[in-house]
């Protein structure tokens, strides 16, 4: 298997951290600089996990307010 790349490995345990509840819909997500410190990572890979969870259909943002896990369609 080859080896993950940093941002894969962040989206897909934030992915799992929103599906398992952790982050329930309307939550809002750690910030960029946070999510940098959690998973030591740059603000580089913390803009691409955020734009891959939304693009998942995830998360929502809002200007100025922060990531926020969307609620649910159904």
């Amino acid at each position: 298997m080859p080896p993950q790349y940093a941002y894969q490995r962040v989206a897909d345990d934030m992915t799992r951290r929103i599906k398992s509840g952790e982050f329930p819909p309307g939550a809002r997500l750690p910030s960029r600089s946070e999510l940098c410190a959690e998973y030591e990572v740059s603000s580089f890979v913390a803009d691409r996990v955020f734009l891959i969870l939304k693009m998942n259909g995830l998360t929502e943002s809002l200007p100025g307010a922060g990531v926020y896990v969307k609620e649910s369609d159904q």
